[in-house]
């Protein structure tokens, strides 16, 4: 699965998510497994506030090395069998694939699992899987098209998919700070020379294209009171500073959900979730 721009949080990018979960305290992302939860909040939270997006300019390159797939045949059997039970909506097969007890469910504020429900039930609430248009399905079918994997050290064995990039944290918070931006603003091509369009549409006049570094994001804006328009590409900002649109299947995020795994002698198993709020 790629992450497109639409997804959320990433599990390994710790500093660099950490300013952004310091500086947004509203629409704070989930703490990856192991991580501790911002401080909460004293009295009632502010209202949300929009906030117009820092004028576009140059900024520095900070290059980034993707993540590679994992190498484990079991790993790539194992996504098969979830993708066909994802296909299938097949619930009981499903639950013969999330461990019994245990799971994880890594929110805003914690461990969200409910300890009273099994591993089964738990995954259900955290992805929902029983939502009428069949969202939760197909995060499962996305899931096992993703076929990078990332240790969490602080939970022995469990490993979590999609694997984040490898970047200079330190530069990319600098980055941020000159751009006067949000860490969560940033994502990364998915290759180099991924083509940057002069407007949101495939047939428009490539004015650039990106290699493999950070890549800021600039959203349109709604008008007042409307929710965001759906779109196949998401409006960036090059580090020249130039503003163009790209294919959003494209772009990976630093802001994706993961599912989390662990192996023992009986095979794969879904062991977790990190996201949601």
């Amino acid at each position: 699965m790629h992450n497109p721009l639409s997804a959320r949080v990433s599990l390994a990018v710790s500093a660099f998510v950490a300013l952004a979960l310091a500086a947004a305290p509203v629409n704070a992302q989930a703490p990856r497994p192991g991580q501790a939860p911002p401080p909460a909040q004293r009295g009632p939270a502010p209202p949300p506030q929009a906030q117009k997006p820092a004028p576009p300019k140059p900024y520095k390159v900070v290059p980034v090395t993707l993540p590679q797939p994992s190498n484990d045949p079991s790993f790539e059997a194992f996504r098969k069998q979830l993708a066909d039970i994802a296909k299938r909506k097949d619930r009981a097969g499903l639950a013969r694939l999330v461990v019994a007890n245990n799971f994880f469910w890594m929110g805003e504020k914690g461990d969200k699992a409910d300890r009273r429900k099994n591993g089964i039930n738990n995954l259900a609430a955290a992805i929902g899987l029983d939502a009428q248009d069949g969202s939760g399905w197909q995060t499962l079918a996305d899931a096992a098209e993703e076929a990078t994997l990332e240790p969490v050290p602080q939970k022995r064995g469990v490993m979590c998919s999609p694997a984040s990039p490898m970047f200079d944290e330190a530069a990319a918070e600098q980055v941020a700070k000159d751009t006067g931006t949000d860490p969560g603003e940033w994502g990364y091509p998915d290759k180099a020379g991924v083509e940057v369009h002069a407007a949101a549409q495939r047939n428009a006049p490539v004015i650039e294209k990106l290699g493999l570094h950070l890549v800021r994001v600039m959203p349109e804006e709604a008008p007042a009171g409307q929710p965001p328009k759906e779109s196949d590409f998401v409006r960036i900002v090059t580090p020249s500073g130039k503003v163009g649109f790209v294919a959003n299947e494209l772009l990976g995020s630093l802001d994706s959900d993961q599912l989390c795994y662990i192996k023992d002698a009986a095979g794969w198993k879904i062991a977790g979730y990190a996201g949601g709020e």
